[in-house]
C-alpha cells in the first residue's frame, strides 16, 4: 500500500469534494432536520450578542449555530473517513509467512547419523 503523488493528489481533490457535499448535506438535511425534531430551532441564525461597537454601532455576536454546524460537519466526514479507513485495513491481506529455508545437507547428515546411533 505504499502511494505516490499522483496518489496523494486525487486523494486530496477527493477529499476536498467530499468535504463540500458532506457540507452542503449537514446544511440542507441534517441542520434543518436536528432543528425540527428540538422545536424549530435554526442552528445558522444561533448567536449571542455582546453589545454594540463603538466605532460602528453595530452588535458584536457570537455566532455558535455556525460552530455547531461546523462541529456536526466534521463529526460526520471523521466517521466516514473512520469507516473507510476501517474497510482498506479489512481488505488489505498480510503476506504469508515465508517457509524457512531447508537445513543445509551437512546438518542433515549430522542429523541422520546422531538419530542412527541413539537406536543403537
Amino acid at each position: 500500500m505504499k502511494g505516490n503523488v499522483v496518489d496523494m493528489a486525487v486523494g486530496i481533490v477527493i477529499g476536498a469534494a467530499f468535504g463540500k457535499i458532506v457540507s452542503a448535506f449537514v446544511d440542507a438535511v441534517i441542520m434543518p432536520a436536528l432543528g425540527w425534531i428540538v422545536g424549530g430551532v435554526d442552528f445558522s441564525s444561533l448567536a449571542v450578542t455582546l453589545g454594540e461597537s463603538a466605532a460602528t454601532g453595530e452588535p458584536v455576536t457570537i455566532g455558535y449555530g455556525r460552530f455547531i454546524q461546523a462541529l456536526v460537519d466534521f463529526l460526520i466526514i471523521a466517521a466516514a473517513i473512520f469507516v473507510a479507513l476501517k474497510a482498506i485495513n479489512r481488505l488489505r491481506t498480510p503476506a504469508p509467512a515465508a517457509a524457512p529455508p531447508p537445513p543445509p545437507a551437512d546438518v542433515v547428515l549430522l542429523s541422520e547419523i546422531r538419530d542412527l546411533l541413539k537406536q543403537r
